[in-house]
């Protein structure tokens, strides 16, 4: 069973990265194309955020077929390291208040698709 839920982590992981990337590029295109504004802007990568990391939670517990929960948690976290690590490594800043709040969201998010993929994942009807 701990090899099936690493292994639906794994797939997690790497769906939610390559959806990082493919909104990361068509937002970059959006940007030089159209005209944005900051606000607008950071509404929409945060809404795309969670639409992603809840995508990559119901991905997650339906590999998972158990403990969607920790499967979620363990996405968003994973992400939120990720994200950290990039920012202080690389830019030398550490977590704001507004960012910790936008994390949290991020990893309600991830643990109810999570929740809701265990139980795509399970019929009633299987015994």
């Amino acid at each position: 069973m701990v090899k099936i839920q690493w292994t639906s982590l794994l797939y997690g992981w790497i769906i939610l990265f390559g959806l990082l990337f493919l909104s990361s590029f068509i937002l970059g295109l959006v940007l030089k194309f159209l005209d944005m504004k900051e606000t607008t802007l950071s509404w929409t990568t945060f809404i795309i955020g969670l639409l992603i990391l809840f995508i990559c939670g119901i991905i997650t517990g339906l590999k998972g077929k158990a403990k969607g929960w920790l499967l979620g948690v363990m996405i968003g976290l994973g992400f939120t390291v990720f994200v950290f690590l990039v920012q202080f490594l690389g830019y030398q800043q550490g977590f704001s208040l507004t960012q910790a709040m936008y994390h949290s969201f991020y990893l309600i998010a991830a643990v109810l698709g999570g929740i809701i993929g265990v139980n795509f994942s399970n019929p009633l009807n299987e015994n």
